[in-house]
């Protein structure tokens, strides 16, 4: 019973939502551990069981794990109050618990410039350079680079179009450098690639398919290993650069906003802690009295 209403679920996220496969799975992970733990009818499920189960997670993970899943239950028992499955919903008055906001991990001008500087040998090389500028220069999320088609770019007008989370379109300008690596390998290397047929992906990996997010992690970590780059960063910390360095240059906050594509500009108030975090310590650090 509980298997056929997780299913319900997911194909709503699916076709009504239009949620990634990504945050389908993630849905689909937390529900089937609710289930597993519980054991019961999800639709007479109490407010102890919940609680008994936020507690049980709790000591295993932490706050935004927590919190990850307490949403998840929430939307999933607002779908099946709408869609009348079930009368009763237990998490109605649960709460979130409270979790000290995490800035994000930005790289330095520097190491930005470190990680562009890729000698261009080969087919890949090129593909690498094209992926990394357009990542810096576009804020792109990984799941928005590797699902871009080749007809998203429009190198005429320097611009991307990108399909964000709920499949939401945005058009973002390229700069010189990411047009210039994105002219070369679309029309000199990429199809170079292919090993099984064509197809419109603008990403392809060695086998000729669609570059994965763990693909795309790979090269990158190869890369800053090449250019000895220290610090230990994921792919998002290329759009968290990408917005805090637009911040330090004098972009406004409503820009970056419509740039990354997020629905709630509070979001994009995160990178105003990084920018105001770094001046504090740049002070403390060249200000004569500053210690």
């Amino acid at each position: 019973m509980n298997e056929n209403l997780i299913n319900k679920f997911t194909d709503y996220l699916r076709f009504e939502k239009k949620y990634s496969e990504n945050t389908i799975s993630s849905y689909k992970r937390d529900l089937s551990k609710v289930d597993k733990y519980i054991k019961k009818n999800f639709k007479t499920l109490s407010k102890n069981d919940i609680q008994a189960y936020i507690q049980y997670i709790s000591k295993e993970e932490n706050s935004s794990s927590v919190s990850r899943n307490i949403s998840t239950l929430k939307s999933f028992y607002k779908f099946l109050e709408i869609n009348k499955y079930c009368k009763n919903n237990p998490i109605f008055t649960i709460t979130n618990p409270k979790k000290r906001q995490k800035l994000p991990k930005v790289l330095s001008e520097e190491e930005v410039n470190k990680l562009l500087d890729i000698n261009l040998n080969t087919d890949y090389d090129y593909r690498n350079k094209a992926m990394l500028e357009l990542m810096y220069s576009s804020g792109l999320r990984v799941s928005e680079l590797i699902n871009l088609n080749v007809n998203d770019i429009d190198l005429m007008n320097s611009t991307v179009r990108i399909f964000g989370k709920g499949s939401k379109e945005r058009i973002v300008p390229l700069n010189n450098y990411a047009s210039e690596a994105l002219k070369n390998y679309i029309l000199y290397h990429r199809a170079t690639l292919f090993k099984h047929g064509e197809n419109n992906y603008l990403f392809l990996n060695n086998h000729g398919n669609k570059m994965t997010r763990q693909g795309f992690f790979k090269i990158l970590k190869k890369i800053a290993l090449e250019n000895n780059i220290k610090t230990d960063f994921s792919p998002h910390t290329l759009r968290h650069s990408f917005a805090t360095h637009l911040l330090k240059y004098g972009a406004d906050l409503r820009s970056i906003q419509e740039l990354l594509g997020h629905s709630d500009i509070s979001t994009t108030q995160i990178y105003t802690h990084i920018t105001s975090e770094r001046l504090q310590k740049n002070y403390e650090e060249f200000h004569p009295h500053g210690k």
